[in-house]
């Protein structure tokens, strides 16, 4: 005869089963190239694996948008269609688009852009371009769009994160000094308008 305790941890586990099993099943990702999210009418398209590529986007006047659909591509994207800003270096690697050997508050040529480092006397804006270097799970480094500022907390928009496309990040200040407050942000960056 069954323990009648071991019966109730059988059922439990066969549900349990059970609904992990359907949730695997209903819970699937979109097709690479689909459109999961926007910001100010930007679409942010589904990547699969960060690594992935679907070919070069180029737009009609040969601007380089970057490989699609990775983090670069939605940032110089949404730069170019929201501001008409084209980077005069439009090529390499998230991490590579801060330059450190600027100081901080100094322009940066090779992508148009005013620099920022983290930790410093100046707040990030909406808009701003974060910067993280690389890890030891991403070699590449990471980009997004700070698409909103709000009780010590930033929301960063992003492509090439699996289904993730917002993320909140903690803005510390302390004495004047700000901080984004997430591993590897190398900085942020500026369009002067």
């Amino acid at each position: 005869m069954w323990d009648n305790s071991f019966n109730a941890m059988s059922t439990k586990f066969v549900l349990i089963f059970f609904c992990l099993l359907g949730l695997s099943m209903t819970n699937h990702n979109p097709d690479v190239g689909t459109v999961i999210d926007s910001y100010n009418g930007v679409p942010i398209y589904y990547n699969g694996f960060f690594k992935n590529t679907s070919g070069r986007n180029i737009t009609e006047d040969g601007y380089n948008l970057g490989l699609k659909w990775q983090c670069i591509e939605f940032v110089k994207r949404y730069y170019y269609e929201k501001y008409n800003h084209q980077m005069p270096d439009s090529y390499g690697h998230a991490k590579e688009f801060f330059d450190d050997e600027l100081a901080d508050q100094e322009f940066n040529e090779e992508r148009g852009m005013l620099q920022f480092r983290n930790t410093r006397r100046h707040m990030p804006q909406i808009d701003d371009l974060i910067i993280y270097d690389a890890s030891e799970d991403n070699p590449f480094g990471h980009m997004g769009i700070i698409s909103s500022i709000e009780n010590g907390k930033i929301e960063m928009v992003q492509q090439n994160m699996g289904t993730k496309t917002r993320q909140e990040l903690i803005l510390a200040e302390y004495n004047g000094i700000y901080t984004i407050a997430d591993f590897n942000v190398k900085g942020w960056m500026r369009i002067i308008k």
